[in-house]
C-alpha cells in the first residue's frame, strides 16, 4: 500500500497537512524536498498563525470549564513554539535561516516566555526532517556522477546534521580520510529564491519600522548575501581562505575543502562536541573559555582572511578532543570592507571620548543617519555606553540578561525610540550580520569578552585613532 508522505506531515495539533504526496517507497527519491513553489511556503507560514488563533479560542472554552489560566496559556505557548519551528526548519531555506537568528535572539525574551521557544528551537538545527536516501543518492549522481560510490570508501546515508539549505553526510573518502559530505536539497535554490521574493516584498514593513532608514538597499544586500550561499564553489573558495589564514593557529581549527563539484561539498570531518551539547551541560569555565576564543576568531578573520564571517551560531562551533574550537560552514562568508576601519576609528574615538558632538558629526559623516533628518544625540550616546564599558575595561561580561535589555531598548516601536531615526550604508550589512550573530553567542555562552585587547591586537591602528 501507498503510504502517505508530507514535506510538513501533521501540524503541531496532530492534523494532516493539506500538501500530501503520493509514494510508493520511502527511497522514492522525491521524498524530503522542500516545498518550492511560493503558494506552498506561503501557505506553510500562513497556517502558523491560524493554528494559533484556533488554539487562543480554544484556550477561552478551557478555562470556561475551569482550567488554570497559566496552564492553558502554557500550553498554548509551547504547541505555538513547535508548531512555528517545525515549519521553519522543514520549509529550509531563508525561514530556516530566520529560525536560527530566532533561536539566538530568543535569549532577549522574558524567560517564562522564553521557554518554549527555546526547547522547540534545540529541535531545529538538527532534526529538521532530512532527505532520505533515493534523493541523497540522486543528488549525489548529478553532480559527482553516476559511479560516485567510487569517491569513497564508505557513505552513511544518515545525516549527520542539517542546514538552512543542505544536510550533511559522513564518510570516508577514497583515500581514507574521514569526511563531510554536503549536499543541497532538491528544489533548494528555488526555494531560497521564492523566499527573497517575499523578503523584498516586505521591505515597505522594515520601512514602516524604521522610518528614518533607507532599508531597500540594505534588504537587497542582504538577499544578495542569501543568493550568493547558494553557490558551493564560492563556499570552498571561503573555505580554503580561512583555513590557510588559521592553519598555524594553536586556538582554531578549519577543516580542508576535499572536493566541491556543483551542489555537493566535501570537506575533512571535525570530530569535535557541538556548542550547543556543552551549553545544555553548563559548563561555565569551559563555555567562558570558548566564548573567547569565538570573539578572536569573528575579529581575527577580516584581518587574516580578508573576509566576514557571516552565520555565527552555537551549530557552527565545535570543542575539539584538544581543546581547540572548530569552526565550519563558511557560506555565508562576504569580502571584508576595509573602509570599515575608517568608520570604527571615527565612531570608536567619540565614543570612547564620551563626545555627543564628535559622536554626531561621525554618524553624519559615515551615512548613519539621512542627510537634515533630527537625531536625538544624547539617546544615541547613551545606547552605546555598553560598547564604551566594554572597550575601556579589561573584560566585560555579557549574559542573557545583558541581551535581553538591549533587545527590549532595540525593539521599542514608539516613535521616540532613537533606532528609528538611524539608518545603515548597505556595505555594512555583512558586519551587522556578523555582530548580531556572534553577541548573540556570546550572550549565550555567558563569555567575559576582552574586547580591548582584540581591537588593539588585530586593528592596532584603528585602535590608537580610537583612543585605545
Amino acid at each position: 500500500m501507498d503510504s502517505e508522505v508530507d514535506m510538513v506531515g501533521r501540524d503541531a495539533e496532530g492534523r494532516v497537512m493539506p500538501f500530501a504526496r503520493r509514494a510508493t517507497s520511502p527511497d522514492d527519491p522525491r521524498i524530503g524536498k522542500p516545498p518550492t513553489g511560493k503558494v506552498a511556503r506561503s501557505a506553510r507560514l500562513a497556517a502558523v498563525p491560524v493554528a494559533y488563533a484556533g488554539r487562543r479560542i480554544a484556550g477561552l472554552g478551557k478555562r470556561a470549564v475551569g482550567r488554570n489560566a497559566e496552564d492553558v496559556e502554557r500550553d498554548i505557548r509551547t504547541r505555538t513554539a513547535e508548531h512555528l519551528f517545525q515549519v521553519l526548519g522543514e520549509l529550509k531555506g531563508c525561514v530556516a535561516k530566520l529560525g536560527q537568528l530566532l533561536g539566538l535572539l530568543e535569549l532577549g525574551l522574558a524567560p517564562d516566555l522564553a521557554e518554549p521557544y527555546r526547547q522547540a528551537l534545540a529541535r531545529l538545527h538538527d532534526s529538521a526532517p532530512a532527505m532520505l536516501p533515493g534523493a541523497v543518492h540522486a543528488e549525489l549522481a548529478a553532480h559527482l556522477g553516476d559511479e560516485w560510490r567510487s569517491l569513497f570508501l564508505d557513505f552513511d546515508d544518515r545525516a549527520a546534521a542539517a542546514a538552512s539549505v543542505g544536510q550533511v553526510h559522513r564518510a570516508r573518502w577514497h583515500d581514507g580520510t574521514p569526511v563531510a559530505v554536503k549536499v543541497m536539497y532538491p528544489g533548494g535554490r528555488r526555494a531560497v529564491l521564492a523566499d527573497l521574493q517575499v523578503l523584498r516584498r516586505a521591505t515597505p514593513l522594515f520601512t514602516a519600522l524604521l522610518p528614518g532608514a533607507d532599508t531597500r538597499p540594505v534588504i537587497e544586500a542582504l538577499c544578495d548575501e542569501i543568493h550568493a550561499e547558494l553557490d558551493y564553489a564560492r563556499e570552498a573558495a571561503n573555505q580554503r581562505a580561512f583555513a590557510l589564514a588559521f592553519a598555524a593557529d594553536p586556538d582554531v581549527v578549519v577543516s580542508r575543502v576535499i572536493a566541491q563539484r556543483g551542489d555537493v561539498l566535501v570537506t575533512e570531518w571535525l570530530d569535535g562536541a557541538p556548542l550547543t551539547r556543552l551549553i545544555a551541560r553548563g559548563e561555565a569555565a569551559e563555555l567562558d573559555r570558548l566564548g573567547v576564543l569565538i570573539l578572536r576568531f569573528l575579529f581575527s578573520a577580516p584581518a587574516r582572511a580578508a573576509l566576514v564571517y557571516g552565520d555565527p551560531h552555537p551549530g557552527n562551533f565545535l570543542r575539539m578532543p584538544d581543546g581547540r574550537l572548530g569552526v565550519v560552514d563558511f557560506g555565508a562568508c562576504t569580502p571584508w570592507p576595509a573602509a570599515f576601519l575608517d568608520v570604527a576609528g571615527d565612531v570608536g574615538a567619540a565614543v570612547i571620548a564620551d563626545s555627543p558632538a564628535d559622536l554626531e558629526a561621525a554618524i553624519r559623516r559615515h551615512g548613519f543617519v539621512a542627510p537634515g533628518r533630527e537625531l536625538d544625540i544624547a539617546t544615541v550616546a547613551a545606547r552605546l555606553q555598553p560598547v564604551r564599558d566594554a572597550l575601556l575595561a579589561p573584560t566585560y561580561p555579557l549574559s542573557a540578561d545583558w541581551l535581553r535589555e538591549q533587545v527590549r531598548l532595540a525593539t521599542d516601536l514608539r516613535l521616540s525610540n532613537v533606532l528609528r531615526q538611524l539608518t545603515m550604508p548597505p556595505d555594512h550589512t555583512p558586519i551587522l550580520r556578523s555582530f548580531l550573530g556572534g553577541v548573540a553567542v556570546l550572550c549565550q555562552l555567558q563569555t567575559e569578552v576582552p574586547l580591548r585587547a582584540e581591537c588593539t591586537r588585530w586593528y592596532p591602528e584603528t585602535a590608537a585613532a580610537a583612543g585605545l
